[in-house]
């Protein structure tokens, strides 16, 4: 009976270390075959699994509105290709997007982009639940260390009831043979047993579980400074929904700097007075919030004069990069030509801007890697660069990264 029981022992053992190493292997795998991580680390900086619009679309029923799947694998590899076939569809998504086009995937696999077009099929509408699009990482799945941890313990239930089980079987036996009843021994006891007898074993169980702490803590600390969905409270209750959606204002009117500098800017309340000396009720908050600006700039509406000192208005800074990253607006907007959605996302159907991207170096250099450069074709300054690249990259677009746009000292002091 105690051989039988070891080796049971020694297969629930066998087991809990099994489920432990997955889990570990299973938290450090960044395999293009899952496709939930996939769709995160390249569709989620631009779409929500919702119905609500980040700098594309938002996926819910993606599945039902395209043409087809095999529709769907060509527009995500390569969607300029679709559009310039004369794709009907394809031209309206771009036009209903302003012209913001998706970028072309051609580096990831035919079966990661089938793993996506199967799981787009899963982000429908569910009946009497109301959409909720979510932004990126927002999507929470089972926790593989809770369920690690609640297998763990149920295996401990059942070896400490096979325990009792064998103990009990074991002085009914010695109780047959005249043989004395043998005391419990403890469970930390005969772990201890344990260890001694499989010191190699325990070991490696030691370095696995120092392996997971290790992994854990890295994640953690990969999500320090990532601020995506951060929708602060500001001093006025500016919409972008009403002044660069509804009165198609252009961006660079109030953020002059986009243009000109590394820094977009933001406003003096002069810039606001340009309009609201002649504008003193909102379609939303009425008088309310246009007071502040009168406020602020010093503005007497009566009078139609200015009676005080102008006051900055404090607004909180949405979107922050670290202070060792350069970014330059006037190299992405002008020599770039991209879109102020990119970044920022669909300004024109926000009311209070929130963080739609992470910002982080992953975000950065994947965007560079997958954005063509614009320009560089028809411009004469740059005709023996792109005769050189052309040659050393035959059929391929030429995109950021082939310039030395992934180069540290581009971003980095």
């Amino acid at each position: 009976m105690n051989t039988i029981f070891n080796s049971a022992q020694r297969r629930f053992l066998s087991i809990i270390y099994l489920l432990f190493l997955s889990s570990l292997l299973n938290l450090n795998s960044a395999s293009a075959q899952d496709a939930e991580k996939t769709f995160k680390l390249y569709c989620g900086v631009c779409h929500s699994t919702g119905a609500n619009k980040l700098v594309g679309p938002g996926l819910e029923g993606v599945s039902k509105r395209v043409p087809s799947d095999a529709w769907m694998t060509k527009w995500i590899k390569n969607s300029q290709e679709v559009i310039q076939s004369g794709d009907v569809y394809g031209k309206k998504i771009l036009k209903e997007n302003n012209g913001v086009g998706m970028p072309p995937f051609v580096f990831l696999k035919d079966e990661d982009i089938a793993s996506l077009v199967t799981f787009t099929k899963t982000l429908t509408k569910k009946e009497g639940t109301a959409s909720k699009g979510t932004d990126t990482g927002s999507k929470k799945g089972v926790n593989p260390i809770a369920l690690l941890l609640g297998i763990i313990a149920v295996l401990i239930i059942i070896i400490g009831v096979l325990r009792g089980i064998k103990h009990s079987l074991k002085n009914i036996q010695n109780e047959k043979q005249g043989i004395p009843k043998e005391e419990a021994v403890g469970p930390w006891k005969e772990v201890k047993m344990w260890i001694g007898l499989h010191k190699r074993i325990t070991a490696v169980l030691i370095l696995f579980f120092i392996g997971g702490l290790l992994s854990a803590c890295w994640y953690a600390l990969m999500g320090i400074g990532v601020y995506t969905g951060y929708q602060p409270s500001q001093p006025l209750s500016f919409s972008h929904k009403i002044h660069a959606g509804a009165n198609a204002i252009n961006c660079v009117y109030c953020h002059s700097g986009a243009e000109k500098s590394k820094t977009a800017g933001l406003p003096s309340v002069s810039i606001c007075m340009n309009c609201h000396k002649g504008i003193s009720k909102g379609p939303i908050t009425g008088t309310v919030e246009i007071a502040k600006i009168y406020d602020a700039a010093g503005w007497d509406p009566n009078l139609g004069a200015y009676t005080k000192p102008q006051k900055p208005v404090q607004w909180v800074k949405v979107n922050v990069l670290a202070d060792f990253v350069f970014f330059s607006h006037q190299l992405h907007v002008v020599i770039g030509k991209q879109a102020c959605a990119a970044c920022h996302g669909d300004l024109k159907t926000m009311d209070a801007v929130k963080q739609v991207q992470p910002l982080t170096m992953v975000w950065c250099i994947n965007c560079h890697r997958t954005t063509e450069v614009p320009g560089i074709k028809d411009n004469p300054y740059y005709e023996s660069l792109h005769k050189k690249l052309a040659e050393k990259y035959k059929g391929q677009p030429i995109t950021v990264d082939k310039i030395g746009g992934i180069e540290c000292g581009k971003c980095h002091y």
